[in-house]
């Protein structure tokens, strides 16, 4: 478990209150953690100061991409090695394992994990959540926008993790709202603003207004295996078809706007 030591969790966060404790709870190994966090509103901050081995530091939110750039590169991080999580990430015991024996001088610059998806703490069989790469080199990465967040790019090659993490945001349905309000809006402009051969499949679907709703209920449910989920599975496939509903709304919303200007 030594190389634990050359590794410093990051984290970003915004109103976060029903999250940090576990994720901070799970990265006692840790040594200095360092925590931006853009100005929240909620309780989030005196909980962080609970802990003695957090560094914390506020910064008006901009973009993802300047955000975690900031947090990498400007907060004094001292390891080589840097484990970005996300308010919702909670490391299990397995992935705290896996971390502390890896050989982190073996060619590898970056790792990415995989997530088992959870709905107000209830583990789903599958999810659309992406593989994120978690684990790197700081001075090999470097974050860029990517539609409505942010994805960091690596010089050199990337690994995987064999354990997952949890990505358990338990954070209201009010509150997902308003934040897949503000995403989704970027969304909408970033694919109004790509051509149509520049766009991967999943992005040509979500193109094609109120298509991507409706596919993305039935793949949540039969595909993902969210029917032997029960309420849970339902919620989640639910939850995503709302996302892209709002989405749809506001890509027609800009060539409504589009086309009075034309």
């Amino acid at each position: 478990m030594k190389m634990l030591s050359k590794i410093t969790p990051v984290i970003l966060t915004y109103n976060e209150v029903p999250n940090i404790c576990r994720t901070l709870d799970m990265l006692n190994w840790a040594t200095d953690i360092v925590v931006v966090d853009s100005f929240s509103t909620d309780g989030t901050v005196k909980l962080i100061k609970k802990y003695p081995q957090v560094r914390l530091f506020q910064r008006v939110f901009d973009t993802h991409a300047n955000q975690w750039n900031f947090a990498i590169n400007e907060t004094g991080v001292k390891t080589e090695w840097v484990l970005a999580l996300d308010a919702g990430y909670v490391l299990t015991g397995d992935f705290v394992k896996e971390l502390g024996g890896m050989e982190l001088n073996s060619g590898t610059e970056a790792y990415k994990a995989d997530f088992r998806y959870c709905i107000l703490g209830e583990t789903l069989s599958g999810t659309l959540y992406p593989p994120v790469t978690v684990l790197y080199k700081r001075e090999k990465a470097n974050y860029i926008q990517d539609g409505h967040t942010q994805r960091v790019e690596i010089d050199g090659n990337i690994g995987f993790f064999q354990a997952m993490i949890l990505h358990d945001d338990r954070r209201p349905l009010s509150g997902w709202l308003q934040a897949q309000d503000k995403y989704l809006r970027l969304e909408a402009v970033w694919l109004s603003n790509n051509k149509w051969s520049e766009l991967g499949a999943a992005d040509k679907l979500r193109k094609l207004i109120f298509v991507a709703p409706v596919v993305t209920f039935f793949y949540c449910l039969l595909v993902k295996r969210g029917l032997f989920d029960g309420g849970a599975g339902l919620y989640y496939a639910i939850q995503r078809t709302v996302a892209e509903a709002i989405l749809s709304l506001y890509l027609l919303e800009l060539r409504a706007i589009k086309k009075k200007e034309d």
